[in-house]
């Protein structure tokens, strides 16, 4: 099951089909979105060689006045929050949520509104869970629902 929290577990992909997982982690992202407050419209995953997702945010942050941001996930280094850049500029990492690939919606709530609050750098990175294929995505988020 994906986890977005202790108490909140979410269906988990039983085979390694990408358009189920892509449905779990869809799910995922729209409690996400609810949380940090956008609309489903806002978002988008990605089940490919990569397993990604993109949230635009409504928010900015005083340290990039007139730029819009985004809350980015990916399966090796889970939630980010980036400027919102052009194709040819170089992406602008903002702040990082350290820890599990999977945190519950209320946690990135929070880490949004840290960076979004913060003039200073918001985040700081932390152990970063590797993961290396969509079948270690499914044992690691196995892995928390036994735990929980």
């Amino acid at each position: 099951m994906l986890l977005s929290g202790p108490e909140r577990p979410m269906s988990l992909p039983a085979a390694d089909d990408p358009q189920v997982l892509r449905r779990a982690l869809a799910e995922y992202v729209r409690e996400v979105a609810a949380a940090v407050g956008v609309s489903v419209e806002c978002t988008s995953c990605e089940v490919a060689d990569t397993v990604t997702a993109y949230v635009a945010l409504s928010g900015r942050s005083p340290r990039f006045p007139g730029r819009d941001l985004m809350l980015v996930w990916s399966t090796r280094q889970g939630w980010t929050v980036a400027v919102e850049t052009t194709p040819v500029e170089a992406p602008q990492v903002v702040a990082h949520l350290g820890g599990d690939v999977t945190p519950a919606p209320e946690r990135v709530r929070g880490f949004v509104a840290e960076v979004l609050n913060s003039a200073e750098a918001a985040g700081t990175p932390g152990p970063v869970l590797a993961v290396s294929s969509h079948g270690d995505l499914r044992t690691r988020l196995e892995e928390r629902v036994r735990r929980a």
